[in-house]
């Protein structure tokens, strides 16, 4: 993943309400969410989640795919992956940043 990459997905997520749609896709899953759906989990008005997610989708954080009548959001595994990964990259000088107990609790 290139910098200027890293900084429009950090610059997309630091906004609240793009944040909340993001983590609602990530919660989703593969099966995704309509705008209406979103719209509705979350309390936002359509035409503010519409530009909400334009600025995901730039930032491919989200992509969208149309299925009949209806448009279907996913939360960009792999782009959020690589983020993480570019995040963590150096981490700890190369020692492992958790221990192994640690990591076993984690229930994701």
């Amino acid at each position: 993943m290139q910098e200027t990459d890293v900084i429009r997905s950090l610059a997309a997520l630091a906004q609240e309400v793009r944040l909340r749609v993001f983590r609602a896709l990530v919660v989703a899953g593969q099966e995704g969410l309509t705008p209406g759906g979103l719209s509705e989990q979350l309390g936002i008005a359509p035409n503010t989640l519409s530009f909400h997610l334009k600025e995901l989708t730039h930032a491919d954080l989200v992509s969208q795919e149309r299925q009949g009548r209806n448009l279907i959001y996913r939360a960009s595994f792999a782009t959020m992956n690589d983020l993480l990964a570019y995040l963590t990259e150096n981490c700890c000088q190369g020692a492992a940043c958790l221990t192994d107990e640690a990591t076993a609790a984690c229930q994701c």
